[in-house]
């Protein structure tokens, strides 16, 4: 990883303390960020998608270039590329799972 991603990285855990503080609701209006809900299950769904794509995309490109390497071991190879994918595609769905209980 490059150094200027790891302080992007750096930059954004930080800020998220301070910009998802809760504050003490009205009387009237208990939940006074609760329109901030849908936005932010929209971003986790965008990047918990994007990293399965990018994860099933790397774990593929692995799997078919080690079976070019190696025709003789392609049914274990592409069993163990299908286990691995679908834990990473369960990623998108526990994502997408929890933004439906907090949304709903």
């Amino acid at each position: 990883m490059t150094k200027k991603f790891l302080m992007l990285l750096a930059l954004f855990l930080f800020a998220s303390i301070v910009l998802c503080a809760q504050t003490q609701g009205t009387p009237g209006n208990p939940s006074m960020n609760g329109h901030w809900v849908p936005v932010s299950a929209a971003f986790a769904m965008a990047i918990g998608s994007s990293l399965c794509g990018l994860a099933q995309g790397k774990a593929i490109a692995a799997a078919v270039e080690g079976m070019a390497r190696n025709p003789g071991a392609a049914k274990p190879i592409q069993l163990a590329m299908l286990i691995g994918l679908a834990f990473i595609e369960s990623l998108a769905l526990y994502v997408l799972l929890i933004i439906y209980t907090k949304v709903s």
